[in-house]
């Protein structure tokens, strides 16, 4: 039972990260994708490490853009929308990319520590891209190392300052790793090898038999 939960985690990983993209269920930038990209990188192996959680987020993602550009009013299937989307996957590239840099057998602290720099990568790429692309035509968003500094800090007129996003994205980031790690490293029953032991030796070779006259 152990091994097939086990077997089904990537799966309910992705899953459990597609429902919690439900327009307005999380607050802004509090989110599960970051603990997703990065802890596929760390645990899932083969391709579907990377294809299971991109194939989750492209789905929901077309569903978002839809919801938003028909029911919201936001024009989001532009050129600059559509670029400012393909840097949301360079960072979660990033994210994947870094946890495989890390081991399944690596402690929960350690995960800690490269979902919130992962966290913190994925939030310069995106607001980088934001300033650069200005897909809905912020005018805060000048080409100057002011308006940069103002994409990673405050942000336009009318919405919560950037680096509440941040903050958000970090205990997010956090978070949810140390979530998925666990469940994962309790479903995983380490081998000895797995967890760096070896098998005991004999002290030396079994002495023969004293041979009777």
């Amino acid at each position: 039972m152990k091994e097939r939960l086990h077997q089904l985690l990537p799966w309910l990983f992705a899953l459990v990260v597609a429902l919690s993209r439900w327009p307005g269920l999380l607050p802004p930038n509090f989110s599960l994708v970051y603990a997703l990209m990065f802890c596929a990188g760390v645990f899932f192996s083969g391709r579907r490490g990377l294809t299971l959680p991109l194939s989750a987020l492209l789905v929901t993602d077309l569903a978002l853009n839809c919801f938003y550009q028909f029911g919201g009013g936001y024009e989001v299937f532009t050129l600059a929308g559509l670029g400012y989307l393909a840097c949301n996957y360079a960072g979660y590239f990033v994210l994947f990319w870094l946890g495989r840099r890390f081991r399944p057998q690596s402690p929960l602290l350690g995960l800690l520590g490269g979902g919130l720099l992962g966290a913190l990568l994925f939030y310069l790429v995106t607001n980088t891209a934001a300033w650069l692309l200005n897909p809905f035509h912020n005018p805060e968003y000048t080409k100057t190392l002011t308006g940069w500094i103002i994409a990673l800090t405050k942000g336009v007129g009318g919405y919560p300052e950037t680096w509440e996003f941040f903050r958000n994205t970090l205990l997010s980031g956090g978070l949810f790793t140390v979530l998925f790690g666990a469940a994962w490293k309790a479903t995983t029953a380490e081998s000895p090898q797995e967890k760096g032991e070896t098998a005991p030796e004999a002290d030396g070779e079994p002495e023969p038999e004293e041979v009777k006259a």
